[in-house]
């Protein structure tokens, strides 16, 4: 099991227009190709106006060939430009469980 960390910084105060757009329309079209997301999150305390969206994958070839299918569909490629100027700065991490975490896992040979 892999885990993707996404974390958005937003422009101050984005984070309602951000949030709105992505529950109408733009998690729709990303479960079609991701699946359910671990989590979707906004920051309260801590550093402000940061999106932070988890996501699971069996693998690393799983991840990217889901997400190739949704880059490739035209209906996220018209949503993308609703989110993109709300987006400051974009991090991206993947991880992955150690023998003991919750999920259970270990680590690729």
């Amino acid at each position: 099991m892999y885990v993707e960390i996404r974390t958005y910084r937003l422009k101050n105060g984005g984070i309602p227009e951000y949030l709105k757009v992505v529950g109408e329309t733009g998690i729709a079209i990303q479960r079609k190709h991701l699946g359910n997301p671990v989590g979707y999150f906004s920051s309260e305390i801590g550093p402000i106006n940061e999106i932070v969206h988890i996501w699971s994958f069996d693998s690393l070839d799983d991840r990217q060939a889901r997400r190739a299918r949704l880059a490739a569909d035209p209906d996220w490629r018209a949503f993308l430009p609703k989110i993109r100027d709300l987006i400051v700065t974009a991090e991206n991490k993947i991880m992955i469980p150690t023998a003991f975490s919750p999920q259970g896992g270990t680590a690729p040979a």
